[in-house]
């Protein structure tokens, strides 16, 4: 649907206008609706066969039978125009048809078919009614529903009652375009101040640099809308981005903000500071002394995931067999939830969604789904933008338009893996041999269990390799369509079949369509007995396909250089004569001097190597934690290294108190561990790449001594062969350092960020492995970590250590 508000125009399609709703509704996309659209045109041209058959003359088809009729028309209501396309399957003289594919038996009660399928009859009914606005109305209209598995047809008739609900579909859609009318004007109204008291050295000109890139001039010359920002921890990237964004969203370059960040604390931040800018404080009436707090003038909503939002004791989505889910379309309109996005001030936190949701007995999820369109800043998971299986919630909703909404991505470091991730699937031999009897006890299609049997078969055979040969892959391809084709035409009892097996069904599509993209680079292997990979190894295409379809996106973090190679890990490869990107790093001149580093040359941390050097580290970490006043922070590459440096600690006799981060679930867990150790531990053992290592920022100003024991290489397996081989041509050093070195450095980068957060805080660190000096890896360290000392003996370490303390 594309609207212009200042015209009081809508175009869109008749699909569109058919499912239009401001409640809930079906979900359509993904690999199922995929499968579904492919199975409808399979009937649409079996049909469209069917009617020339019947409709011919000695072989030649009558001239007044048509198929695929495109028509366009305009219909005016309330003060709006709608320019109406799409095209009609058949007509047969002055008959209108409609084909319609059900998986459900045929025949069925007509009354069943109207509350079953209420969009096929809108569909036809704005047909009949744009034919007669044109002034070429028919002498009828009828649907066609064809029953997928047998094929057996069932014929409905147009009434008069279908054609009047075009124009209570034409009040809801008038609604919600009024409701958007009212959000412009809110947003052109916007008072917003900035999220510093202050300015730190070096965000004086970020206001000024952001506009600059997203200058009009610029964006009509067809240069880059995609800006990567770096900037370090502590810098304030959220405030900053925030305050341009609202700058931007008030002037009207754009209508909608997105912003993603795959951790729930960042946008916890983020809404917290969003409230802070846009709340403002006024004078009170006479009466009352003081001032009146305000409630945030802007929408915003943080999506959390479905599960969170689910009040079942068990979280199941199964349509049929959920009480919040079953009919909620029909206790929607008397339910009061529309409040979520008809009133501003509406409270919009989970418990209270949640409450919302069992008093109506309506699922809590469907009400943000409902409330999204109406809110102007939508804040979530990566996952809701570049996932295929979830993208939905945000590319679904009506009037949501990428090319006028502004993508901030954050930590977006992470999204290459993130989304290689999202596209990646595993299947196993359990779920199989599950499904398959509960499909058994179920009487499913004989069909279908057959070729589950088959894949239950390859499945058992299948034997841990890291690849496969191509009849192998063959033969997975062949029984995944098969399968993804059953499994969309039979007609089971999803309610009875329940959550589990009910995923596992669907994933066959899933798989299918992951095997035909071709945007992808894949790998199949097999990790253990029976249970087959479905990797992504480089999700690039797609998520260059993805950003631009925005009118604008940042994307920020503290670690995003060498810029080109991130660049192209997100799809932004250069090409001739354009300007996929732009780059800008914020200065940060308060860091300067804040980092004193050495690089230890005596050790050798690499996995053949450390264990020849387990003494030597656990004795550089007691010199370390002497020459400190408090605690220290060592950081390792993987929880098995801390472990045995843990021990090799005790077993050399030192008395530190060593506090290994535990494996916590939440942010709250974490930090009360961070906070308690400062106080109670001489020595924190933290694994790089973690929560701890890139997400805690507790250690600002308060570790001034600090270890990384090597360069946290990834773990040399399957898919990072892989992902070497995908990189061949670029010559065995450059693949090295595209799969291992830059993701490697990158967490050691991510965590000394965390070490210096504001001015006037320093931190020394002991880089402690040999690798760290040579270039291609002391060239991928940050710039405030590229200048350091070589620590070649005991006397260096002791002398770079007492160094410390006479400065202190």
């Amino acid at each position: 649907m594309h609207f212009s508000l200042e015209h009081r125009t809508v175009s869109l399609s008749v699909g569109e206008f058919a499912g239009f709703r401001l409640g809930p509704q079906e979900s359509g996309g993904g690999p199922q609706g995929l499968w579904r659209a492919q199975l409808g045109q399979h009937w649409h041209n079996e049909l469209r066969k069917r009617a020339e058959q019947e409709f011919s003359i000695d072989g030649i088809v009558r001239a007044d039978v048509r198929f695929e009729i495109p028509i366009e028309g305009r219909l005016t209501h309330r003060g709006w125009h709608f320019d109406l396309q799409g095209r009609i399957d058949q007509q047969i003289g002055g008959l209108l048809r409609e084909v319609k594919s059900v998986t459900r038996p045929l025949p069925a009660d007509e009354p069943a078919l109207r509350t079953d399928y209420p969009d096929y009859f809108l569909q036809l009914a704005a047909y009949a009614v744009m034919r007669r606005t044109l002034g070429q109305a028919a002498s009828g209209a009828e649907l066609l529903f064809v029953e997928t598995g047998s094929g057996f047809v069932q014929t409905v008739a147009l009434t008069p009652f279908d054609e009047a609900l075009v124009f209570h579909q034409l009040d809801a859609i008038v609604e919600f375009l009024n409701l958007r009318l009212r959000a412009t004007e809110r947003r052109r109204a916007l008072q917003f101040h900035s999220p510093f008291t202050t300015l730190r050295p070096g965000q004086e000109t970020i206001q000024q640099d952001l506009a600059a890139f997203f200058d009009q001039t610029k964006i009509e010359n067809q240069k880059s809308r995609i800006l990567l920002l770096e900037a370090p921890t502590g810098y304030g990237k959220t405030g900053c981005v925030l305050e341009f964004a609202l700058g931007q969203l008030k002037s009207g370059r754009f209508a909608r903000l997105v912003w993603l960040t795959g951790k729930s604390t960042g946008q916890i931040q983020v809404m917290h500071t969003l409230h802070q800018m846009t709340t403002h404080s006024s004078p009170a009436s006479p009466q009352v002394s003081g001032f009146k707090p305000q409630v945030s003038p802007l929408p915003a909503w943080q999506v959390r995931n479905k599960s969170e939002h689910c009040v079942n004791h068990e979280f199941h989505c199964v349509r049929d067999g959920c009480d919040y889910l079953r009919d909620c379309a029909e206790r929607w309109p008397g339910s009061g939830l529309a409040r979520f996005y008809a009133d501003d001030q509406q409270p919009r936190d989970l418990d209270t969604l949640r409450a919302a949701g069992r008093a109506a007995k309506i699922c809590p999820y469907e009400i943000t789904r409902a409330a999204l369109p109406f809110h102007d800043v939508w804040v979530g998971d990566f996952n809701y933008v570049f996932a295929p299986d979830n993208r939905g919630i945000f590319f679904e909703r009506p009037g949501f338009d990428p090319a006028e909404t502004l993508l901030v991505v954050d930590e977006a470091h992470n999204l290459p893996s993130r989304v290689a991730g999202a596209y990646s699937h595993t299947a196993n031999l359990s779920d199989a041999h599950l499904l398959l009897a509960e499909l058994d006890h179920l009487d499913a299609p004989a069909t279908l269990v057959l070729a589950l049997e088959g894949w239950v078969r390859l499945l058992d055979s299948l034997q841990p390799s890291e690849s496969l040969d191509p009849v192998t892959e063959a033969e997975i391809g062949d029984l995944l369509e098969r399968l993804a084709r059953l499994a969309t035409e039979s007609s089971l009892d999803y309610a009875a079949l329940g959550p589990h097996h009910s995923e596992t069904l669907w994933q066959f599509a899933a798989l299918a369509g992951f095997l035909a993209d071709t945007k992808l680079t894949k790998l199949l292997w097999v990790s253990r007995p029976g249970q087959l990979e479905f990797t992504c190894v480089d999700a690039a295409p797609a998520i260059g396909e993805t950003l631009r379809l925005f009118g604008g996106a940042i994307l920020m973090s503290a670690t995003l250089q060498p810029y080109a190679e991130f660049a192209e890990s997100c799809g932004l490869e250069v090409e001739a004569a354009l300007h996929p990107y732009t780059t800008h790093s914020a200065p940060t001149p308060w860091r300067a001097g804040a980092y004193d580093i050495a690089v230890d040359l005596r050790v050798n941390t690499t996995f053949r190597q450390r264990a020849n050097h387990y003494a030597d580290t656990a004795a550089t970490i007691v010199a370390v934690h002497e020459a400190a006043r408090g605690a220290i922070a060592v950081f390792f590459p993987s929880y098995a290294y801390a472990e045995v440096l843990a021990k090799t600690l005790a077993d050399y006799g030192a008395t530190l108190r060593v506090a290994l981060q535990p494996k916590l679930p939440d942010l709250a867990a974490q930090t009360a561990w961070v906070e308690e150790n400062l106080a109670l531990s001489d020595v924190l053992f933290l694994v790089l790449g973690s929560s701890f290592a890139e997400g805690i920022d507790l250690l600002g100003g308060r570790i001034t001594h600090a270890m990384v024991v090597g360069p946290a290489l990834p773990e040399v397996n399957a898919v990072q062969k892989a992902k070497l081989a995908a990189f061949d041509a670029l010559g065995r050093d450059a693949a090295f350092r595209r799969v291992y070195q830059i993701p490697g450095l990158q967490k050691v980068n991510q965590a000394l960020g965390r070490l210096v957060r504001a001015p006037g805080q320093r931190a020394k660190v002991l880089l402690h492995c040999r690798r760290f000096a040579e270039p291609s890896y002391a060239s991928l360290l940050a710039a405030d970590y590229q200048f350091y000392r070589e620590i070649d003996g005991e006397a260096d370490l002791r002398d770079w250590l007492g160094a410390a303390s006479a400065k202190s």
